[in-house]
């Protein structure tokens, strides 16, 4: 029996999330309190007391999750013995910093910069992303490329028949319409900034890329099951460079969840905000155990 532990990404986030660890544990108190000075606000405050509205926002959501999610993780202390970890999108930086790969703090300087360049991104090129209900990947995959004119990808496999296409607002409306003559049960434009994990992400990549390269990497205590490729990396060159291409590549986690569980994971532990990424597993595949740490 192998244990996997998992660390989600942007959408889980919930007013309140954090605080109970926070004043649980003086360890605890003490990382949230490094995240603040490192960032240079009070982050905490935003994540205890903030309205959804601010939690929402890019450059306070990724840096929350990540926080709450590497602060839970640290606190498991020798409770926190995976095989192999993994993290949905932003939940991969989580994921690296919680297997000893890169430190808690360059793991949520990395984090901010990328929020604050995605961010940028996202108001240079006014884009969307929509979640598909109940179609095959492969037909979503054909729809999308049959749109010449416009950018419209897939961008997050999450489980079998829920896959997230992402890309230019009229690109996606267009593939909507589309997807849904297939037949899709859903085709629905998601309340997000931009088009995440799609070629319109360049700019936020190329800026991204310079603050990854001047990170040093470590070798992590098991392996990292990334998203580009859904396979185990334990090397910090390799995992550099996937980290590098994530955020124009689609995230493969019905992919990543299948390599792990044919690796021998039989346990899947979510490390953060909400129980999305438990979900998923059990849709992937229903004989894993998928629990909150």
């Amino acid at each position: 029996m192998k244990k996997a532990y998992i660390f989600p990404g942007q959408g889980s986030q919930f007013k309140g999330m954090g605080k109970e660890l926070y004043d649980s544990s003086d360890a605890a108190k003490e990382l949230f309190e490094k995240g603040n000075s490192v960032l240079g606000f009070r982050i905490t405050d935003i994540m205890f007391n903030g309205t959804d509205e601010e939690l929402r926002q890019t450059k306070v959501t990724q840096p929350s999750i990540f926080l709450h999610s590497v602060v839970l993780a640290t606190m498991l202390g020798d409770k926190f013995t995976p095989d192999m970890v993994a993290g949905h999108s932003l939940g991969e930086f989580s994921a690296l910093t919680a297997a000893n790969a890169i430190s808690f703090e360059d793991g949520l300087t990395l984090v901010y910069k990328r929020a604050m360049a995605m961010q940028k991104a996202c108001e240079a090129t006014p884009s969307t992303m929509a979640a598909v209900l109940s179609l095959d990947d492969a037909k979503v995959e054909e729809i999308c490329a049959s749109l010449k004119d416009d950018i419209v990808v897939p961008a997050n496999y999450n489980c079998p028949g829920q896959l997230v296409i992402s890309g230019s607002i009229s690109g996606v409306t267009k593939a909507c319409e589309l997807l849904k003559a297939a037949g899709a049960k859903r085709a629905l434009i998601l309340p997000v900034g931009g088009a995440f994990h799609s070629p319109l992400m360049e700019p936020a990549r190329v800026e991204l890329s310079k603050a990854i390269e001047a990170t040093i990497f470590n070798k992590p205590i098991c392996p990292v099951y990334q998203n580009v490729n859904a396979s185990p990396e334990t090397e910090a060159e390799a995992i550099k460079k996937n980290l590098i291409a994530q955020l124009t590549a689609p995230v493969r986690w019905t992919q990543t969840i299948q390599h792990m569980s044919a690796d021998g994971a039989t346990v899947f532990y979510e490390v953060g905000p909400g129980k999305v990424l438990q979900g998923l597993v059990k849709k992937i595949n229903p004989t894993a155990e998928a629990l909150s740490v």
